[in-house]
């Protein structure tokens, strides 16, 4: 006599959780090898001697012994791909070696960086997102006049480089009505003019997205269901139609959380920021093989390990991966 098998929902949305999560971290790391190997090969085909930008620049005069010595020390005389070999195996160690520049363990360097750019990355996030929800929440199915404002505001703001409404936040609040210091990394104030310069433009995309869903949203039956029952119509809104119309914008946001790490190499420059964008800005034009592939490599980790979350938080917040229709 055969057994009729059960099956657990649950278990088996959380064991689709995880199968999707292994698939993630298997496409990560080969993702990471990616950007260490396209760092390398693009650093070493730049113009110029490495062995120099080691050494100081060309205007340390180094002697040809100094140099030679360098070469040997660094194994800057073997072949290319025997070059390329050794530092893959120092990566898998975990040894990212001594920033050329700086001569610190990249590690340190990192370290002292790191926090400074996710605190600007992830408050540009929630900035971006406190904007997307006041934008289509209050806007969305008003009078139609509103609705065109918004939306053209959302269109404007997609469209605006960072680095443009960096300087115009510079002019304005900084040296104009000096409500918020030009430069450092020193107390919230500082965090700011950065933030607004790298959410405004994040907002007005995702804002474009959330807006057309949610307009789709507030026409789907079960939305006619909850106003019948009484509720009010912020009530239909946040309760109901929201947790529907964000799924495009949770979608986006590991996506997002990438263009706002590649946008702080241009804000941190602009504000006089300390963080990863400035240091791989400085190490790029100094030819810092390591600190270059360190920053790229970290910038790679977070980008990865956002999208591992983001899937997590949609499948949390879908309301039919839960067997709910509102």
């Amino acid at each position: 006599m055969s057994r009729i098998e059960t099956v657990n929902p649950q278990r088996e949305r959380w064991l689709q959780v995880g199968r999707r999560a292994v698939w993630r971290v298997a496409g990560g790391l080969l993702v990471l090898w990616a950007v260490a190997t396209l760092t390398f090969f693009a650093l070493r085909l730049m113009p110029g001697d490495p062995v120099l930008a080691i050494l100081g620049g060309p205007s340390g005069n180094p002697s040809p012994e100094t140099i030679a010595e360098a070469t040997r020390e660094y194994g800057l005389d073997k072949p290319l791909a025997v070059q390329y070999a050794l530092y893959l195996g120092r990566l898998v160690q975990g040894d990212l070696g001594v920033s050329y520049s700086q001569h610190l363990p990249v590690t340190r360097v990192l370290a002292e960086q790191s926090w400074a750019t996710l605190q600007l990355t992830f408050t540009s996030l929630v900035l971006a997102w406190l904007l997307v929800l006041l934008l289509t929440v209050l806007t969305v199915g008003r009078q139609r006049w509103v609705a065109k404002v918004a939306s053209f505001a959302e269109t404007v703001s997609a469209a605006v480089p960072h680095f443009w409404l960096g300087l115009v936040l510079l002019a304005v609040f900084a040296f104009g009505l000096r409500w918020f210091p030009p430069a450092g990394s020193d107390g919230w104030r500082t965090l700011v003019l950065p933030s607004v310069a790298l959410a405004v433009p994040l907002a007005g995309f995702i804002a474009q997205v959330t807006r057309e869903s949610l307009e789709l949203t507030l026409e789907q039956p079960f939305v006619l269901t909850a106003r019948t029952r009484g509720l009010s119509e912020t009530a239909v809104r946040f309760k109901h139609a929201l947790r529907h119309a964000v799924l495009p914008g949770i979608s986006l946001s590991g996506w997002a959380i990438g263009a706002l790490i590649s946008g702080a190499v241009v804000v941190e420059v602009i504000f006089s920021r300390k963080g990863l964008g400035r240091q791989l800005y400085q190490a790029v034009q100094a030819q810092d093989l390591p600190l270059t592939i360190g920053i790229s490599l970290t910038v790679a980790a977070v980008y990865v390990l956002a999208n591992i979350l983001v899937d997590l938080l949609h499948l949390w917040v879908d309301p039919r991966q839960q067997g709910k229709t509102a």
